[in-house]
């Protein structure tokens, strides 16, 4: 039985030229990322969900950071406006897949700017980052569409970091992994604070499972003598360009729909 469906988006031929903000810009490796890319839907699928590959966008070097185009609630899609304009046409082909997949559609419009990247959702609680991309008419926007389904809006300061899911994501059990020094963690209950900024990145793929970069390695040690079962996956050529394991796919679960 299949777990849901995972959108996910080829990488643009002109990664390299991707955007950067708080890190130096160093060489991307567009073959190696693309290898990478497909080892990570490989773990995706082996953990139950089916994928759903937005079309391709070959002029936007960001397009593969598909989460940034869409926030899923339920069986209610929330299309975004990203805060960097040139990412604002990645937005079409995501809500072709999501029309596709029979969710309810609703958008983000200006002068509102909101990346899913600054969207974390745990429960019925969905945190929200306030920061360069997501402004506050964005966070306006987004909590009136998702009162209807039941959501409290909680945004987040962050602190030198491009989104909130650079700076913390929840494990499965609700309990929040988390950087404090790129966020105020006080509006989060049950903080595991990290040392690795990798090790604030997770994904819970299903029971005990959460999808976790190599590169925090400490982080996924650590999870798995806890009960977890990390799964482990190199993106290091996604890294450079300020990428997570969070911004590469989008999980809907079966019961959305």
């Amino acid at each position: 039985m299949t777990t849901g469906t995972a959108l996910v988006r080829q990488p643009s031929g002109r990664l390299a030229e991707g955007l950067v903000t708080h890190i130096e810009r160093s060489e991307v490796d567009v073959d190696l990322a693309r290898r990478q890319h497909r080892s990570y839907r490989e773990a995706l699928q082996v953990a139950g969900w089916d994928l759903r590959e937005v079309t391709p966008i070959e002029e936007c070097p960001d397009s593969v950071f598909v989460e940034d185009t869409v926030v899923v609630c339920g069986d209610l899609a929330v299309l975004t406006r990203p805060g960097a304009a040139r990412r604002h046409p990645e937005v079409a082909g995501t809500e072709a897949a999501v029309r596709d997949i029979g969710l309810d559609l609703t958008y983000i419009v200006a002068p509102g700017t909101l990346d899913g990247g600054d969207v974390l959702q745990v429960g019925r609680t969905v945190y929200v980052g306030r920061g360069g991309r997501t402004n506050a008419d964005g966070i306006r926007q987004l909590s009136r569409h998702l009162a209807g389904r039941g959501r409290t809006v909680i945004p987040v300061r962050l602190h030198n970091v491009l989104h909130l899911k650079s700076a913390v994501t929840a494990l499965p059990d609700g309990t929040f992994l988390a950087l404090p020094d790129l966020v105020d963690t006080a509006v989060f209950p049950a903080v595991r604070v990290v040392d690795e900024e990798a090790g604030a990145h997770v994904v819970p793929l299903g029971d005990e499972r959460v999808l976790i970069a190599a590169s925090a390695e400490r982080t996924s040690a650590a999870l798995d003598d806890l009960g977890f079962t990390p799964v482990v996956v190199d993106i290091s050529e996604f890294e450079r360009l300020e990428g997570c394991v969070t911004c590469l796919s989008v999980l809907i679960p079966a019961s959305s729909r």
